[in-house]
């Protein structure tokens, strides 16, 4: 079927409720890694789908949060500017009775920009359906949102409705990326996001939110996907802890990463890692540009 419509919309909200589990459910393959750490996502990543004449475009952003270092500041200036030349918001929030600073936020941003909002209760299968009922009163009175839904993102319950809803907002238009593209993200963009989401996933809690990952070739040899890869991180002790005991746990996370790699990409992956300090990165504007979470 021809598309005639499209849809822009930014999935926003504080980290760990759930949003780029929603945005693979949505795109119906993986886009955006996913950990039950918070601030797994630091970039805004676009995830592609089409349904009947309509293609949808949605804009997964990093979890809004209280900013410590100029990582964060960059991370929470993505959202707020993601909050604009959209034509709805999807405001992602857990079954919690009560509007926290983080939601007030966004639905001031949202508010400011008139944006139409849907909000999205996810992770509906941890509470009782009596529960639910108080998390959209809350809601109701910070906002007039188009719909209240409760869904399970991991469990692709509700998505489906979620579509239905948000067709209501698209425009008349043809397809705004390719029928066959999923996502913006280049090869080596998801090839780094696939290493920080290993060690996000094997790293103890205060290591990963310090590292960052670097690709330094990325070349197709005699049948081969050759992929080198520099992990950063900002202490002498974190690299030990990255590397492990005899270079065990840099050999886990690369396996890891090299599997899930060629599994997406369906060819022989040879993955080489090596580790890095450079101090107090997340603070330095310079390097934030080298690691691409800073406007050039």
């Amino acid at each position: 079927m021809a598309i005639t419509k499209n849809g822009m919309y930014v999935i926003c909200g504080r980290p760990n409720v759930g949003k780029s589990t929603l945005a693979n459910a949505l795109a119906g393959e993986k886009v955006a890694i996913v950990t039950s750490k918070p601030q797994t996502t630091r970039n805004r990543i676009t995830a592609v789908c089409e349904r009947g004449d309509t293609q949808f475009v949605f804009m997964d952003t990093p979890g809004f949060h209280k900013a410590r270092n100029k990582l964060g500041e960059y991370m929470n200036d993505v959202v707020r500017e993601s909050v604009a030349d959209v034509d709805a918001a999807v405001l992602v929030v857990e079954p919690e009775p009560e509007v926290g600073k983080p939601e007030a936020i966004l639905i001031d941003r949202i508010r400011e920009m008139g944006l139409p909002a849907v909000l999205v209760i996810n992770k509906r299968d941890t509470v009782k359906p009596p529960e639910v009922l108080g998390v959209i009163a809350a809601y109701q009175k910070a906002y007039d949102f188009a719909e209240y839904l409760p869904i399970s993102a991991k469990n692709n319950e509700g998505v489906d409705t979620l579509l239905d809803v948000l067709s209501r907002f698209a425009q008349e238009g043809g397809a705004l990326y390719p029928s066959d593209m999923a996502s913006d993200q280049t090869e080596r963009q998801i090839a780094a996001e696939v290493i920080r989401e290993k060690m996000l996933i094997c790293l103890e809690r205060e290591v990963p939110h310090g590292v960052a990952v670097a690709i330094d070739r990325y070349e197709r040899e005699d049948g081969i996907l050759n992929i080198s890869a520099t992990i950063y991180c900002e202490k002498e002790s974190h690299k030990g802890i990255i590397i492990g005991a005899k270079g065990a746990m840099l050999k886990r996370i690369g396996e890891l990463a090299r599997e899930e790699l060629e599994d997406a990409r369906g060819e022989k992956i040879f993955l080489e890692t090596w580790v890095k300090v450079k101090e107090n990165w997340r603070d330095s504007i310079a390097q934030l540009k080298n690691f691409g979470y800073a406007e050039s």
